[in-house]
């Protein structure tokens, strides 16, 4: 009966270490999961902004094209009024005599 008692009080050591050891790791693997959500948080605010940050880059972009394409406008313009100052010679056809 002795050695019954032994094997008995054997499992219910293997059973209390077990269900620590089971808890360490419950525990252990809440806090990395939560450490995990913090950091998923972080990286959509931060994805958040550079999709801002993106949208008024594209923005400005839009808008700095428009302006090049007013003043290759102005600058054509330009360059047709001093064109018409300056007129070119009329050549000369070499008479074939």
């Amino acid at each position: 009966m002795g050695e019954r008692m032994d094997d008995f009080l054997k499992m219910d050591i293997f059973f209390g270490v077990t269900t620590v050891a089971v808890l360490v790791i419950s525990v252990l693997l809440v806090m990395v999961l939560i450490r995990l959500l913090r950091i998923l948080k972080t990286v959509d605010e931060v994805s958040e902004i550079v999709q801002e940050e993106a949208a008024e880059i594209r923005d400005d972009i839009r808008e700095v094209r428009t302006q090049v394409k007013r003043e290759a406008v102005k600058a054509g313009q330009l360059l047709g009024l001093f064109a018409g100052f300056v007129k070119p010679k009329a050549r000369r056809k070499k008479s074939s005599s």
